[in-house]
């Protein structure tokens, strides 16, 4: 079997209508050692402008191509990420710090999405209309033509290929923007599957770049949509340039994620699906449990336990397939998670485990004692820290968890799951999960937040539809009518 990932073929190089030699380039680096493992090409304004031509030069050929031939593309890319399985999970394990498992959802999670794009193709694509007799009136889908997809560090391969998939599956051509941080993982990976599968060129464009190229990709007027998944204040100023160039925009932002546990939930059960929400990936994720609400009369005893499996969690280079965090992604990253904790003790909050680090290795950590108005309280921490704040009954645990601008993920925990819905229909969010944690996505599901966490749009199973392609009315007479002008 060959190698997918050869670096001989993107090497010092930006995806433009095949693989192209920049002028500007980045280092990769394995996160957790800090060592140079490539080197990718960085694309500018200029390389996006040109990209987005050749794109919409390609796209109508592409939307004309037999639906069965689409399709079969979707399934093969599906096939080459089950092949080629360990060289990619290496990729990104090395280049974003994440633990083998996380890799591995990753992955999994990229087969399912390509095979979901594959079975959109079959999927009907309009409304017969009433109409009056003698005329045909219906309502088809789309495509808008060129999609922009600017991706995050965090979940590099999922964050990027939920929209490219189903964009390219909608007949659309598209302009990937990974983060310069993880743009193998979450971008040369992408590119070498689909041409590895036959997508045709000029369809699929891989630019990983900075904010000069993010920019360009919401005012080029060849391309007519954005969708962007990161941090709430860029997501602010993509929405703000999108709309002033009217183009369509899908924001999948932050999140301050609660979840609540309350008198009667087992506390064993709470304290492994809380660990897990705050801990998993370092909390480098936009659904990760920010805020853990906890009644006051088992709060202790729940921290108790926080506490422990902190202490006993091993933290290093996820390479060594022994530990349970890696590195948080970046030295600016660590300062501002450190930064949040010390704060938040200065204010008052317990510290009851961690709040150290070595290097970029941040030891998970609880803080107990958070309350309104602390940084951890009100803050995207994006970082392994366990926030406890308790309160006396459920109007207070609903108000607290609503005491925020965010919207994207909440969950319940109780034996009651009556009670624990009943709860959970009160709360403000996109995503709401009844005895477990705040984290988890499906690709056949329409994942999304709403205030600061999103602007309403979805993305996955039915959304797709919705968000990538754009109504058009059509009416058929035999013969035109006479009017009476």
């Amino acid at each position: 079997m060959h190698t997918l990932m050869d670096q001989a073929v993107w090497q010092d190089k930006l995806m433009c209508d095949g693989w192209r030699t920049s002028d500007a380039r980045a280092a990769v680096t394995d996160k957790a050692t800090g060592e140079q493992i490539g080197s990718i090409g960085v694309a500018d304004a200029q390389s996006v402008v040109r990209a987005a031509a050749l794109a919409r030069a390609a796209q109508p050929a592409w939307h004309a191509m037999p639906y069965e031939d689409r399709a079969a593309i979707f399934r093969k890319a599906a096939r080459l990420v089950e092949e080629h399985w360990e060289e990619l999970a290496t990729w990104i394990v090395r280049e974003s710090g994440a633990i083998r498992p996380k890799a591995d959802v990753e992955l999994k999670a990229a087969v399912g999405i390509l095979y979901e794009a594959a079975g959109m193709l079959t999927e009907p694509q309009g409304l017969l209309l009433p109409s009056n007799p003698g005329r045909m009136s219906f309502a088809r889908r789309l495509p808008h033509g060129v999609v922009g997809v600017i991706a995050p560090f965090n979940f590099p391969l999922i964050l990027a290929i939920r929209a490219v998939a189903p964009a390219l599956a909608t007949s659309n051509a598209v302009l990937l923007k990974p983060d310069l941080r993880t743009a193998v993982s979450g971008g040369v990976l992408i590119a070498r599957i689909f041409e590895e599968a036959g997508l045709p060129a000029g369809v699929l464009h891989m630019l990983p770049g900075g904010a000069d190229a993010g920019g360009a990709l919401c005012t080029d007027p060849n391309i007519a949509m954005v969708a962007f998944t990161g941090s709430t204040g860029v997501g602010r100023t993509v929405g703000e340039l999108c709309g002033r160039h009217l183009k369509k925009v899908s924001l999948e932002l932050g999140g301050k994620n609660s979840l609540i546990v309350l008198d009667d939930a087992d506390l064993d059960l709470a304290a492994g699906c809380a660990a897990f929400g705050a801990w998993l990936h370092q909390g480098q994720i936009c659904m990760a449990t920010g805020r853990i609400l906890a009644h006051e009369s088992i709060a202790e005893q729940l921290i108790a336990k926080l506490a422990e499996k902190a202490d006993h969690l091993p933290v290093g280079d996820p390479a060594s397939g022994r530990v349970a965090l890696g590195p948080i992604i970046s030295d600016g990253q660590l300062r501002q998670i450190d930064a949040v904790v010390k704060d938040s003790v200065a204010a008052g909050a317990r510290l009851c485990a961690g709040g150290t680090y070595d290097q970029l290795f941040y030891r998970p950590t609880v803080l107990a004692g958070v309350k309104p108005g602390m940084r951890a309280f009100e803050e995207e921490i994006f970082g392994p820290v366990a926030c406890v704040t308790t309160f006396r009954d459920e109007d207070e645990a609903v108000a607290l968890a609503n005491a925020t601008e965010y919207g994207l993920s909440a969950a319940v925990i109780s034996r009651s799951t009556g009670r624990a819905l009943a709860l959970g229909n009160r709360l403000n969010t996109g995503l709401l999960h009844i005895n477990d944690q705040t984290v988890a996505d499906e690709p056949h599901v329409p994942f999304g937040g709403r205030a600061a966490s999103g602007n309403g749009g979805r993305v996955g199973g039915p959304a797709n539809w919705e968000e990538f392609t754009q109504w058009q009315w059509v009416t058929v007479k035999d013969t035109p009518p006479a009017y009476p002008f």
